[in-house]
């Protein structure tokens, strides 16, 4: 028997933990926590199928969980960027009207196209997406000039984030940083700074959807975003200390870890293991 077998063996009744796995709920927290200071995400990549690994939730409540790790998470990635004046506010509500209505969009089209197609939609994006990066040059201090063109394409930055999110349930970070980049033009801190921005209000509204649904488990969700909220100073630390370009390349490799991940559960899902 496994170690994860033997902690899922040994759940403690009404909500407890014993140390081995809080120190592995702990862990994902700080995974987590990294990710989101080095590359502006939420880190729920992480967090859902640690928590279903650990604690054996199903992943309704994995997710539910993971969001409220990411209130927490955002916001002190947010901080950490803001007080090296890396995040944009105006931008953010550009973003979030965008969102709003992709959201939409996205939602309608889940219920046209096929459930085996939607993985490659999004593989097809981020293969896009890394060859864009490995022409494009990032830069690191390129600001935000506020004017028609960029206004619009910050809408539709925010557009493709909530059609992707609504389609496969990959938002956040993995859409807008590089879109920040590639379509508005600015620089690869102020893009992840801004996006952890964005995710904030997002993941609010679906907590309070899912406590009202009774889908929360707050305790291993303020557990994980309380250890992540801790660790992502540092890998805001690491992001300024590294080059735009190796950033770019450490940001492709995490979006082609989230397709191997994500085309990895559509497999699953067709052979019912």
């Amino acid at each position: 028997m496994s170690a994860i077998d033997q902690f899922r063996e040994g759940a403690e009744p009404s909500g407890r933990m014993g140390p081995a796995r809080l120190a592995l709920v702990l862990l994902t927290g700080a995974a987590a926590g990294f990710l989101a200071g080095l590359f502006g995400v939420g880190g729920g990549l992480v967090i859902v199928p640690a928590l279903m690994t650990v604690l054996g939730m199903d992943q309704r409540r994995a997710s539910a969980a993971s969001l409220v790790a990411i209130i927490l998470t955002a916001g002190a990635g947010v901080t950490s960027y803001a007080l090296g004046g890396r995040v944009s506010w105006i931008a953010a509500l550009f973003l979030m009207a965008g969102a709003l209505v992709g959201a939409q969009i996205g939602v309608r089209l889940l219920q046209r196209i096929p459930d085996r197609v939607l993985p490659w939609i999004f593989t097809a994006f981020v293969a896009l997406v890394v060859i864009a990066q490995r022409v494009h040059v990032p830069v690191r201090d390129a600001v935000l000039v506020l004017d028609a063109p960029r206004a619009i394409g910050l809408v539709i930055v925010g557009l493709l984030s909530g059609v992707f999110s609504g389609l496969v349930g990959v938002g956040g970070g993995s859409i807008i940083v590089p879109g920040l980049e590639l379509l508005v033009g600015v620089g690869d801190l102020l893009a992840r700074g801004t996006s952890l921005l964005v995710m904030i209000p997002t993941a609010v509204s679906g907590t309070w959807t899912n406590a009202r649904r009774g889908l929360v488990d707050l305790k291993a969700g303020l557990l994980v975003g309380a250890m992540a909220a801790l660790v992502t100073p540092a890998g805001a630390w690491a992001a300024h200390s590294i080059s735009p370009r190796v950033g770019g390349i450490l940001f492709s490799c995490f979006l082609v870890a989230v397709v191997v991940s994500m085309l990895g559960k559509a497999r699953r899902a067709r052979t019912g293991r």
